[in-house]
């Protein structure tokens, strides 16, 4: 398993012949907190002429939503949820509102804008990958320290904590699908004096080789 989605919140705006759109996108883990998004985005927005949105959810995409708040049918919500399909995203909202400038767009127009006001608030907020992963605990003499680290700078395998007692202890987080990748090396460079310990598979996020519980400020 492993898809991609926004990493938080962003806004970004452009004009269209006089009106004026602005892009809010987040990521969201329930159609709930999609609804609840898409209402403070018209909240703040409430002197909009349109407030569209379009969001999925689900590791399959199962959830798919639009509105096109009374622009002319398959103007906006369509052209919004197209551009995060065409994006390969999912648990993500995206609301464009739209502020009219008195001239009219044409269908045309208005779906170049949407598409326009959710690419531009994909690309604000960036895009992170969600994946499968485990901790695992490996223990092993203070002599084969230097030969594990060797191997998993080689190989992109990001030590999160290093125990030192009478024996070594080292957690790494890895991306499941690498498991019996990183469990080989090891092996193999310990010469099977290794010790592995094996948590439960969660979802995480990625970024480059590391995998993190949430997607803090200070990574955006």
């Amino acid at each position: 398993m492993s898809y991609f989605t926004i990493k938080d919140e962003s806004i970004a705006e452009f004009k269209e012949k006089k009106s004026i759109f602005i892009g809010h996108g987040k990521r969201v883990q329930s159609e709930d907190e999609a609804k609840k998004f898409i209402e403070s985005v018209k909240r703040e927005h409430k002197q909009a002429r349109h407030n569209v949105y379009a969001y999925i959810i689900g590791e399959n995409k199962e959830v798919q939503r639009y509105s096109d708040d009374g622009e002319p049918k398959g103007t906006g919500g369509i052209p919004m949820l197209e551009v995060l399909k065409k994006s390969d995203l999912t648990d993500v909202a995206v609301v464009v509102a739209r502020y009219f400038g008195g001239i009219l767009l044409g269908t045309g127009g208005l779906a170049r804008a949407y598409s326009k006001g959710t690419s531009l608030a994909i690309k604000e907020g960036g895009v992170v990958e969600k994946v499968k992963g485990i901790l695992i605990k490996i223990i092993i003499e203070y002599d084969l320290l230097g030969k594990l680290q060797h191997v998993c700078s080689r190989e992109n395998f990001f030590i999160e904590h290093i125990e030192y007692t009478d024996k070594v202890l080292i957690e790494i987080l890895c991306q499941f699908s690498r498991l019996e990748k990183l469990k080989t090396e090891i092996t193999e460079v310990t010469s099977g004096k290794a010790l592995f310990n094996v948590e439960e598979i969660k979802v995480y996020f990625k970024l480059e080789n590391r995998l993190y519980n949430s997607i803090s400020n200070h990574l955006l």
